[in-house]
């Protein structure tokens, strides 16, 4: 892997042994031509499939569709067999830098949420860049947002318990869906949880220039990603900050935060600056950096130390806020 020449933190061993053992099967830097491979699917990393999705047959999984922006939407509806009277839910949204993944991504945590606490999960196979530019996919995520809480008799849910939650891209459609529902006044969430969220299309915070060229989802990705959600207006003055979270100036009334990134990754420093402005608004947030990890440690090295305390620390929060 390349390397850069500004000093920066160091891997956790347990991380550092796994990106060196993925070697060049997983570049640093993704540029637009390998988006049509990158979209290919890989029998290493197959999709967790309906059954595995059930844990056991805990959770009763379907798959729906929703009315979109431009047509319908798909979501994936996971909900606990053994519940009793309405329950909370995550409206989930997949990450893969805007340009990859699905409603399955990342969706196998969530479905741990749901069967370990009693929630529901719906999980939105939103439209991706660079053939859907913003705002198509977080209106997307809105859509099937917007549904949740108007079906929530249908599906067993308490519309006063919507949380949204994602990973990477899909913690900044989270971020930006609480956003919307703060600002348009349909929907009143319970709170957000924002897995390193990729939140500013500028692109130019320390820990981007710090971490370009190493780890997971450098710089030149990040570029890669926003480009293609953007196109020519990215890094510019008029970027909205339902596409950017980043970019919004008032981060006051929105619903409590769930935030955490990873010490030697490009979303550090944005991510920290986010949790900061809600408390700067009077706002409530909990952020965690996880020391040594990556972009999607949790992901790539399940099984080290940070990981699962990354993971725990997750649910521990969702405990709380729902007193499940």
């Amino acid at each position: 892997m390349t390397t850069t020449s500004l000093p920066r933190p160091p891997f956790d061993p347990e991380v550092a042994a796994a990106l060196d053992a993925v070697g060049e099967a997983l570049p640093s830097s993704l540029t637009p031509e390998m988006i049509p491979l990158l979209r290919q699917p890989n029998p290493l990393v197959p999709p967790p499939t309906d059954e595995e999705l059930s844990l056991g047959g805990a959770l009763r999984v379907s798959t729906r569709t929703v009315p979109g922006p431009d047509g319908e939407v798909e979501v994936i509806v996971l909900q606990p067999t053994a519940a009793a009277g309405p329950v909370p839910a995550v409206l989930h949204t997949h990450g893969g830098g805007m340009i990859i993944g699905d409603a399955r991504t990342g969706l196998l945590e969530v479905a741990g949420w749901a069967a370990e606490l009693g929630l529901v999960v719906v999980s939105v196979e939103y439209r991706l860049a660079p053939e859907t530019p913003h705002p198509g996919p977080v209106e997307d995520c809105y859509a099937a947002l917007l549904w949740t809480v108007r079906e929530a008799a249908e599906l067993g849910v308490d519309p006063e318990r919507v949380l949204v939650a994602g990973a990477s891209a899909g913690g900044g459609l989270a971020a930006a869906l609480a956003l919307m529902a703060r600002d348009r006044g349909e929907i009143a969430l319970a709170g957000q949880v924002l897995i390193y969220p990729m939140l500013d299309d500028r692109n130019d915070s320390g820990s981007a220039q710090q971490m370009a060229g190493v780890g997971v989802w450098d710089r030149t990705s990040n570029a890669t990603g926003w480009t293609a959600l953007l196109g020519d207006a990215v890094g510019g003055p008029d970027v909205p900050a339902y596409a950017a979270p980043a970019r919004a100036t008032d981060l006051s009334g929105l619903p409590p935060a769930f935030i955490d990134v990873a010490s030697a990754e490009t979303f550090r420093d944005e991510d920290i600056a986010y949790a900061s402005r809600i408390w700067a608004a009077g706002g409530v947030a909990e952020l965690h950096v996880w020391p040594g990890g990556c972009h999607g440690f949790d992901m790539f090295v399940p099984d080290a130390a940070i990981s699962q305390a990354a993971r725990a620390a997750r649910i521990a929060w969702l405990r709380r806020l729902l007193g499940a």
